[in-house]
């Protein structure tokens, strides 16, 4: 497949993923204790965030694919994701990060929370409902949870070791990442989560 139509689909899963994985707000057991309409404006209003967010690191990660390919892109996102991240984080006045119950950076790495969550969305998965974002709520800021779901283009680099990933891009990966643990996934798992801090807006 030339490095073109790489470009392409990287683009088209990136931008869809937070799209298709974040569903319509469904108030579950741990929905914050506000009335609907508050719980669906922070839940649109997250999502919106972790879209925005995604969208800009797939233009960057696909102008890496296209210069060097997959395993430059692999350095990339070494260098670039977290400050990247940051960044949006600035520029959309709220705190953003991704993170999994099996991480590539250390840095990503869920706490005990995010866990919970992830655990729940696992299970979800595994009995064919959906995977819905979810809303918890503290006296100053509001988080959202949304489920990033691997298709098959994410498998190149999280995929089965034996059939999925090269080893051009496993030797990338090992030098980069000693400590990984994101690989050996299939279609329509749960990679991990985008987790978006809101500054909850007084009502006066």
């Amino acid at each position: 497949m030339n490095k073109s139509l790489i470009s392409i689909l990287i683009a088209t899963f990136f931008v869809s993923t937070v799209i298709i994985s974040c569903k319509e707000p469904s108030a579950g057991k741990d929905v914050t204790k506000t009335n609907e309409s508050d719980t669906t404006n922070y839940l649109l209003k997250g999502k919106a965030i972790a879209t925005e967010t995604q969208k800009q690191l797939a233009k960057n990660l696909t102008e890496a694919i296209t210069k060097g390919g997959t395993e430059y892109a692999i350095q990339f996102c070494n260098i670039q994701a977290l400050p990247l991240t940051d960044s949006m984080a600035k520029q959309l006045n709220a705190n953003i990060k991704r993170v999994s119950d099996q991480p590539r950076n250390i840095n990503n790495s869920a706490n005990e929370k995010e866990m919970a969550y992830i655990q729940s969305i696992k299970s979800a998965i595994e009995k064919g409902e959906t995977a819905n974002p979810q809303v918890t709520s503290s006296d100053n800021e509001v988080i959202g949870y949304y489920p990033i779901i691997t298709n098959s283009l994410c498998l190149q680099c999280h995929g089965n070791k034996n059939t999925d990933i090269t080893k051009e891009s496993q030797n990338k990966i090992a030098s980069l990442y000693p400590s990984d643990k994101a690989t050996g996934y299939s279609i329509n798992q749960l990679r991990g989560i985008w987790v978006i801090n809101m500054k909850k807006v007084s009502k006066n």
